[in-house]
């Protein structure tokens, strides 16, 4: 699964009703259905990933203060942006004094961008709070327990706002999106529950089905389409 634990930020929880956590970004470009089943079915479940995973977070999560030489560094910090309508809580960000935000994830780099986008709406955020641009940002991977730097190029921006409207549109439409079997269910926590290879081929046939009748609809009356 993308790694990064289910938990109080499973739905739209903030005080005013219309945010949504920035965690849903990684799980929604990681996988739609992975979405779907955290975010509107609330469905979870824990695997060794997802373990190590949580154990990492609540390391780094703890709310607090530190001074290293010129940076300050600030654990646990709340997020939020009404343009992108979104809310979340930060690993670390770094003040040098330029803002620096910095995610924690155990094992390596994922080959998509669902990692990079919830950085990037991490910074998108602080940009928002804070009236001041926010260039680059760092993951720190437990495999190889070194920082990765993230430029938050202008195709990452709209990547991550056009995501961020597409899980405002599931969420007010309810709608968990079918499956898409492929190797990232091999490490899904949730894949005794989202049965993807029988999900992918009930869709399919739904699909199959709908547009059956759509032809027949069309098909003038009293003649046999067949």
């Amino acid at each position: 699964m993308g790694n990064h634990g289910g938990g109080s930020e499973l739905v739209r929880v903030d005080l005013d009703g219309h945010l949504l956590p920035i965690s849903g970004l990684q799980h929604l470009a990681f996988c739609p259905r992975q979405w779907g089943l955290i975010h509107l079915e609330q469905l979870w479940t824990e695997n060794r990933l997802t373990v190590e995973g949580k154990q990492l977070h609540e390391r780094a999560d703890l709310p607090g203060q530190s001074q290293r030489e010129r940076v300050r560094s600030v654990r646990g910090m709340w997020l939020r942006s009404e343009k992108l309508q979104l809310f979340g809580r930060a690993d670390v960000v770094e003040f040098s004094p330029v803002p620096y935000p910095v995610e924690y994830k155990r094992g390596k780099r994922k080959p998509n961008d669902c990692d990079a986008v919830q950085l990037c709406a991490q910074a998108l955020c602080l940009e928002e709070m804070l009236a001041i641009p926010i260039p680059r940002g760092a993951f720190f991977y437990g495999d190889p327990r070194r920082r990765l730097e993230v430029l938050f190029t202008a195709a990452l921006r709209t990547r991550t706002a056009e995501l961020a409207g597409e899980m405002h549109r599931l969420f007010d439409s309810r709608t968990t999106p079918a499956a898409q079997p492929g190797p990232h269910c091999r490490n899904c926590s949730l894949v005794d529950l989202c049965l993807p290879n029988r999900t992918d081929t009930a869709h399919a046939s739904a699909s199959w089905l709908s547009r059956q009748v759509t032809t027949l609809s069309r098909e003038p009356a009293g003649q046999d389409p067949f």
